[in-house]
């Protein structure tokens, strides 16, 4: 019996602790998570999710990157990511070391899955002639000359065209974004100046085909690569330094290649390329970011 007259005492208590608490919950802020950072906000018209696919050879692959990330196509994604405020990107990377041109439009006519995801893509990249001009030099080895490169630079831009051409007809819309190769060997061998001619009239080669189309863009990181990343030469710029170069061999180190083959990007060499290929990225954001309201992909 006791406790049945104490029981409506502890309703009444607890009633007030509740209504107290209740009060308390309705007035006093809520604390702000102390790692919260300011995250942009994806603009109106803008879209939210994009499809990035990326197509070439070991540059695309990520061949070097000692993260395993996959090179420079993550590090773009994720600029992009967090410079629009974007939910997701999307990737899908058709890099294959090794692939020349030839080898890279045959896929693109074989592969129906990379077809499908061109046809889907709001841009592309694409890093090709690498292996091409490799190819040049392992078949004359004991009598290159700059004449070498002369037919086989031909092949290459028919290749390179059709390659365009077919992305094109998959993608009436993306842009696509064509790097220029490198001379990997020029910090250490300046003296052999034939090659960076043989480089230079590639890359020209390359963009003069990107210039006849439209929402096709070159993006050259020739100068970055080549010089350890100056855009103007380091070494070999005038007969001293030259000398001093070939005497020091083994302590000239380019900055920006693998140690695994002095040939590749390391990790750090994908980033400045992401950032030069994000930097025309933004430059053209309007081909490629503007949300279509017919866009039905």
């Amino acid at each position: 019996m006791k406790a049945l007259k104490i029981l409506p005492a502890l309703i009444g208590v607890a009633c007030v602790s509740f209504f107290t608490c209740w009060i308390l919950f309705r007035n006093v802020p809520k604390a702000q998570p102390m790692l919260d950072k300011p995250v942009a906000m994806a603009e109106d018209g803008h879209k939210a999710k994009l499809h990035y696919v990326a197509v070439g050879d070991s540059l695309t692959e990520g061949i070097g990157d000692d993260t395993g990330r996959g090179g420079f196509v993550w590090d773009v994604a994720d600029d992009l990511q967090d410079k629009f405020g974007l939910t997701s990107v999307e990737i899908d990377n058709y890099g294959v070391s090794g692939n020349r041109s030839d080898q890279i439009l045959k896929r693109i006519n074989e592969q129906e899955d990379m077809q499908k995801n061109i046809g889907t893509a709001d841009f592309i990249t694409l890093t090709v002639g690498g292996n091409d001009v490799m190819k040049v030099i392992k078949n004359n080895i004991f009598g290159l000359k700059v004449t070498s490169f002369t037919k086989p630079q031909k092949k290459y831009v028919k290749n390179l065209t059709e390659i365009l051409a077919t992305m094109r007809q998959l993608n009436a819309e993306a842009p696509i974004y064509v790097l220029s190769f490198y001379n990997p060997f020029y910090f250490n061998f300046p003296e052999i100046t034939d090659m960076e001619t043989v480089v230079s009239n590639w890359n020209q080669a390359t963009e003069d085909v990107v210039d006849t189309l439209s929402n096709v863009y070159f993006v050259d990181i020739d100068a970055l690569m080549t010089n350890g990343g100056e855009e103007e030469p380091t070494v070999g710029t005038s007969e001293s330094e030259t000398a001093a170069s070939s005497e020091n061999l083994n302590t000239l180190k380019n900055e920006l290649l693998s140690d695994a083959d002095n040939f590749h990007p390391n990790t750090y060499g994908y980033q400045l390329i992401a950032k030069k290929v994000t930097e025309e990225l933004i430059s053209t954001k309007d081909e490629w970011l503007v949300e279509d309201a017919s866009d039905e992909k």
